[in-house]
């Protein structure tokens, strides 16, 4: 019975959102172009077009003629491997491949909650505050309203994570997920290869080298020249230059706005700290218990990311959550108005993205920071309860 009105429950949803399609259509149409989403249909569109998805003027143009308002193009910024996500978007008109790609996304998250809710919460928290925390996570809403991919990145993790112990091949498969954007997770990938290399973890590292080397096969095949014309859009970029809202990019901002490589300095102290970590539980290492570390501090001292990249911190966030839950017993009042402080600062950011304030104007560059505390709050009550 519970099944049942499971699946009338998602098929009214369904129906009342393609009702709002179709009454707004207008609107959503004319939005379209304004999303980040806007340059994936353009890359995968100049690829089927063997033209050079990472050439500027061509893209400003192409989107230009689809509505695109602004003076500077929304280039796709991602490697080649990548690329492949973006060519089925190329088949369809722009407005058509935003519904596929909030689909996709869409999609990515249902699962991506569902494996967490298994490794994390079942045994350990209500299902229904379980999916308020998960749900709420503002990094979610600020990823599906700008059409971006971070929703992909963070299906590849939730399943690497659930296949790495019996599936191992499968496991490296997926990563290549996440590795669209390598400089996110650099602390993940340090332990990653020193585990592979350790464990002899094979199958990982062939199913990982598979799902590459198709990944840049596609790209290849629709530009032969496509790994030259990524370094030629990335010295063009002069990404040195620009202000990236992350928090390291802030700090170099604040303090010391010329000099481009202190934003590495978090990084760098991360991987020490990364370094620390891993001797520390090598011998015990599991990747579903000790992962969510890792996703957290990476995207903490990571040289550049956006608010909506954080959603790939969604299992540290939800096994932070049931690690507080199992402690509810022991909660003093300080550690109550911690938690209300918590849900206060992610209620803040989901406001502000109500407002539509963009990203680029630095005010969620905090954001990371909560994250990180919020995970070493669960994570001392965690430790609390184990002594006992």
């Amino acid at each position: 019975m519970e099944r049942v009105l499971k699946i009338v429950v998602v098929v009214l949803l369904t129906a009342l959102v393609g009702y709002l399609l179709v009454v707004h259509s207008a609107e959503v149409r004319s939005s379209v172009a304004g999303r980040d989403s806007i340059a994936y249909w353009t890359a995968g569109w100049l690829l089927l077009h063997h033209q050079n998805p990472y050439d500027a003027e061509v893209v400003l143009t192409t989107e230009r003629q689809r509505g695109y308002a602004a003076d500077k193009p929304l280039v796709l910024r991602t490697p080649p491997w990548s690329l492949f996500v973006a060519v089925p978007l190329g088949f369809l008109e722009p407005f058509g491949a935003w519904i596929l790609w909030t689909t996709v996304s869409f999609g990515s998250l249902l699962i991506a909650m569902r494996l967490c809710w298994k490794m994390y919460g079942e045994r350990a928290l209500p299902r229904n505050l379980f999916s308020v925390v998960g749900y709420t996570f503002a990094p979610i809403p600020a990823c599906l309203v700008a059409g971006q991919m971070g929703l992909l990145l963070l299906l590849g993790l939730c399943l690497f994570l659930w296949w790495e112990r019996d599936r191992p091949m499968l496991a490296g498969l997926v990563l290549l997920l996440p590795f669209i954007k390598p400089h996110l997770l650099s602390l993940f990938w340090a332990v990653l290869l020193l585990w592979v290399i350790t464990r002899k973890k094979r199958d990982i590292v062939i199913g990982f080298a598979i799902a590459a080397a198709a990944g840049i096969t596609v790209a290849l095949l629709f530009d032969p020249h496509i790994f030259q014309h990524y370094r030629d859009m990335l010295h063009r970029a002069s990404i040195q230059y620009e202000f990236i809202p992350a928090l390291s990019g802030v700090l170099r901002m604040l303090f010391f706005r010329r000099v481009f490589l202190v934003q590495f300095v978090p990084l760098m102290s991360g991987l020490v700290w990364c370094i620390w970590f891993w001797n520390r539980n090598q011998q015990k290492w599991n990747w579903r218990q000790h992962g969510p570390a890792l996703l957290i501090v990476s995207v903490l001292t990571t040289p550049y990311a956006w608010l909506t990249d954080e959603v790939v911190v969604l299992p540290a966030i939800l096994q932070a959550a049931a690690f507080v839950y199992q402690s509810r017993a022991d909660l003093r009042l300080g550690s109550r108005l911690v938690l209300f402080t918590f849900a206060f600062l992610d209620g803040l950011l989901l406001l502000i993205l109500r407002f539509k304030i963009p990203f680029a104007t630095g005010i969620y560059f905090w954001s990371s920071l909560v994250w990180f505390l919020w995970y070493v709050f669960g994570g001392r009550k965690h430790t609390f309860q184990e002594k006992e």
